[in-house]
């Protein structure tokens, strides 16, 4: 996580020993573990409940698939006759012409 050798965590140590005392340092020792499970434990829950959340959107989008069709939401239940036309074709088509040119050439 932090790029700390052992030369550092002595340093920290040393400074902590003289800024904190022989006495009181056992006892912020203690305090800080306890905060840093604290929270860690807190950090654990908050990614268990995203978890969570990303389960349940999953099953919502899965539900909702297998009820109003793949890529439908529940406003656009009813798709538009407009769109549902084919689009015109050419007569001959436009593949007979390009074909027809590609001879000649």
């Amino acid at each position: 996580m932090f790029d700390i050798g052992l030369s550092e965590i002595v340093i920290i140590l040393i400074v902590a020993l003289i800024v904190i005392g022989p006495k009181k340092l056992p006892e912020v020792a203690r305090a800080l573990g306890r905060g840093l499970a604290e929270f860690r434990r807190a950090l654990d829950d908050v990614k268990e409940e995203l978890k969570v959340d990303e389960i349940r959107s999953q099953a919502e989008e899965m539900k909702d698939s297998l009820l109003y069709g793949k890529g439908f939401n529940n406003e656009e239940e009813k798709p538009n006759p407009a769109e549902k036309s084919p689009p015109e074709q050419a007569p001959g088509g436009a593949e007979g012409k390009s074909d027809q040119e590609s001879r000649t050439k």
